[in-house]
């Protein structure tokens, strides 16, 4: 049982709803029938979920992921039967310079969801959004699920944390965690602007050159958000139906390594512009190349994207467009 036979009137948490993955993630979740309660900590009246109208309609539960008896309560008294946690700190920047609340959010805050989940009786299935930063600087690429996790700056320790936490879980008290490890998400909805994609749009729109932090030569993984969503679903559904996924890690990406210097040329180019990005070159305690390997979703769970990196960028310009437009 899959698609919206499997999400009909299911009770679903979704943590870190109002970020850019969650809003995408709730969208088709609503549009499967599923019942939806998201935990919210912060109001962000721009995110996708309140743009769009889906906050409300969605039962909303106000606090922080770190508070162990709001977990509880929520997980109860919605009789919660499938998980999604998205709630992180997902900034690279802010985790240098906040390596105190980046780990609160993202370790404490996930041992605290899992724990909860633990004492519910109810709860089937967990998903769990790590990434490909929880492995840290490799000299093998791609990296596959086989890679070690070893973190060492802020930002992939947390994620290395909170995946070995993940992991612990199942190991030791059974319970029935999926783990995604993604590329880097772009898509219409992302409010973070300091992240390459929405910077380059917003800036070109404004007529504007793109501003490059890095020297521009970082190679990375961008993977389209409405992909990922579908990717996160299809994963609660088989984790749901196969008992023996339960505990295992999966990597999700288009598998096309592009430089920062190719993103913003890609993004130039599809807006028709001639603007010529600013390369700063100030970025430090970031990762030179990170790309993945996807052949184990696309192997163990008949997955593939559904979209190319170019329409996927075409996607998220017409949603900017839109958005800037209403400013």
């Amino acid at each position: 049982m899959s698609g919206a036979s499997f999400w009909q009137d299911r009770p679903t948490l979704v943590t870190g709803g109002t970020g850019l993955l969650g809003g995408w993630l709730v969208k088709r979740l609503l549009g499967l029938g599923a019942d939806i309660v998201c935990l919210v900590r912060d109001w962000v009246p721009g995110c996708e979920m309140a743009r769009s109208g889906d906050l409300e309609r969605v039962n909303v539960a106000r606090g922080d992921i770190c508070d162990a008896a709001l977990m509880e309560r929520v997980l109860g008294e919605y009789e919660v039967d499938t998980v999604f946690h998205l709630a992180a700190q997902t900034i690279v920047s802010i985790a240098n310079r906040n390596p105190v609340s980046t780990f609160q959010t993202n370790v404490l805050g996930t041992c605290t969801l899992l724990e909860a989940c633990r004492r519910s009786s109810k709860v089937k299935a967990i998903v769990v959004a790590s990434s490909d930063k929880a492995y840290g600087d490799q000299e093998k690429l791609p990296y596959d699920e086989g890679t070690p996790l070893q973190g060492r700056h802020p930002y992939d320790v947390s994620k290395s944390c909170a995946d070995l936490v993940t992991q612990s879980y199942h190991s030791t008290y059974g319970l029935p965690v999926g783990i995604t490890r993604c590329g880097n998400f772009y898509g219409g909805g992302d409010l973070n602007w300091n992240r390459i994609v929405p910077g380059t749009i917003r800036s070109i729109i404004r007529g504007n050159r793109p501003i490059i932090r890095s020297d521009g030569r970082y190679v990375r993984d961008y993977f389209y958000i409405e992909d990922g969503a579908a990717a996160y679903i299809l994963l609660a559904e088989h984790l749901a139906a196969n008992p023996g996924l339960h505990g295992q890690a999966f990597n999700f990406s288009n598998e096309t390594p592009v430089s920062v210097l190719e993103i913003v040329e890609r993004v130039t180019r599809l807006m028709r512009s001639s603007l010529q990005p600013v390369v700063q070159n100030e970025v430090s305690n970031e990762i030179r190349e990170q790309y993945l390997s996807s052949a184990k979703a696309r192997k163990v769970l008949k997955w593939k994207p559904l979209v190319t990196l170019d329409e996927g960028l075409g996607r998220t310009i017409s949603w900017y467009r839109d958005y800037l437009g209403n400013e």
